[in-house]
This record gives structure tokens, sequence and C-alpha cells, in this order.
């Protein structure tokens, strides 16, 4: 039984055969896929919930969706996988508890894929390392996270030890993801950044405000830098409008990635 709870239980081949099939997908020749996804999503997702619910039943599956409180009842998971695996073929999870969704991954009786827990968020950091690289040398990649700890910091230093690929966190002393390299330097973090990724800074929107990527802060970098902040941003406070006006700024276009990526990520759980 494969799952995808966190980049760390993946291998390359894993990672590989992933963005092979993103290919796939991208070009229309994807396989197809048969049966039907069980969806947990809250009102507030966007992006994941469109690219998980469209690309599933562009594949092939039927996607049926739940409100993930709908996972917060007393039956037991391991109850809730058994029961649900007589009628899908994969349950894909956005739920706040990583330890809901290594509950219901632990009866194996169905695939679970994590569409985003306060722990990580490893489909979306995919997508962004395919978007960014199409699947080509994504160890050489020079990743530079501007922000605190939290699932997106988290999510990138999972697919760093995937990878290979080089990460420093810039932000205070303190706010560093754990057995994450970081730096309080911004301007001497930027020098050789190949790509800049933040996310919003939560509780610590005072302590960032230092750490603002600005149109400035990209040219410090070198030509062909890309960034591309998590979404939501929010103009003035972890990016500026300048920033986003600038060549540097990839963030619309590569979440396109996220509809072959998760329909890949679906079909290599799937196999």
């Amino acid at each position: 039984m494969r799952h995808l709870l966190r980049l760390d239980d993946w291998t390359t081949d894993d990672a590989e055969a992933v963005f092979g099939l993103a290919r796939a997908y991208e070009q229309g020749s994807g396989p197809l896929l048969d049966g039907a996804a069980a969806m947990f999503f809250p009102p507030t997702s966007l992006r994941t919930r469109t690219s998980f619910e469209r690309g599933a039943a562009l594949a092939g599956l039927q996607p049926i969706v739940f409100p993930p409180e709908s996972l917060d009842k007393d039956e037991a998971h391991d109850d809730v996988a058994r029961y649900l695996a007589d009628f899908v073929d994969v349950l894909v999870v956005r739920h706040p508890d990583l330890s809901v969704l290594e509950a219901i991954a632990g009866a194996d009786a169905v695939p679970v894929v994590n569409a985003m827990t306060s722990e990580n968020h490893p489909c979306e950091v995919l997508a962004d390392l395919w978007a960014l690289t199409r699947g080509h040398e994504v160890g050489s990649l020079r990743v530079r996270f501007v922000g605190a700890d939290g699932n997106i910091a988290r999510a990138w230093a999972e697919a760093s030890r995937l990878f290979g690929f080089d990460l420093f966190q810039c932000c205070p002393d303190g706010l560093a993801a754990p057995d994450v390299r970081w730096t309080d330097d911004l301007t001497g973090a930027m020098a050789d950044a190949d790509v800049v990724v933040t996310d919003g800074p939560g509780r610590h929107a005072a302590a960032l405000a230092p750490y603002r990527v600005t149109a400035d802060v990209l040219a410090l970098a070198p030509a062909g830098v890309r960034f591309a902040p998590c979404p939501p941003f929010v103009r003035g406070r972890e990016v500026s409008a300048d920033a986003l006006a600038s060549p540097a700024f990839v963030g619309h276009d590569a979440k396109r990635a996220l509809l072959p990526v998760q329909q890949a990520v679906l079909a290599h759980c799937l196999a």
C-alpha cells in the first residue's frame, strides 16, 4: 500500500515516477484511473481542492468530497479506513492533525494522500518543484525559504532531504524549522539563490517585517532567479507589490502544475 503522508517516507524513485506521470498527464497521455476518491477539504481550500477534484475527474476517478470534521468522530480511524475502502480507491485528506492521516493510513486498507496538515504540505512542494524544473536536476537547486517555521517550511525541508537540493531558511533567530540550515542575513542569502519562496508570517508578522521580499531584494539574486511565494500571500506583508510585478515572479504560472502533479500522485499511489 503506497501512501503520501510526508516526503521523508518516499524515495527518489517515487518522486521520479510522479514527475514522469505528471509529464504524461500534462501531455494528455496519463493513465486512465477507475473508481472513486474520497476527499476531505474545508470550505477555505481553493487551489488544492480544485486541482485534486478536477484532476481526479479528468483521470477517471469520481471525487466524493467531505468536510475534514467528518474524521473527528469517536469512531476509530482504522474502522473509517476499512469501511471507506469498500467504496472508494483512495483518500485525499486535508486535516490539521497529521496523526489522523497516519492512523487512517495505518490500516493499509486504502491509499492516503496528504492534501495539507499543520505539519507539512508535500503535494504543494512537489508541484512547485515540477513547475520549476520539469523534473530535471532538482538536486542542483539553491532554494531560499523566507519565513518562519510552519507546514510550508517543513515541507520544503522534507523535499530537500529527498532530492538533496541546497535549502536555507531566512528568518530571525528562534523561528527556523527543526534541522534546517538557516540564516538571519536575507541579503547574503540572495547572493546565490535560484529559487525564493515565502509563506505567510502568521503570528510572527512583526518579527518577519524586515524579511519582506521586495523587488530590491530579488535584484540581489543572480539573473534568472524565480520567485514562487506560497499562496495565499498578501501584498505589503511577506511580499511587496513590486516583487510580484518583477520578472522573477512565477507564482501564478507555477501553480498550473498542481493539476498534473495531483493526478500523478493519485496514479502513483493507485499503481
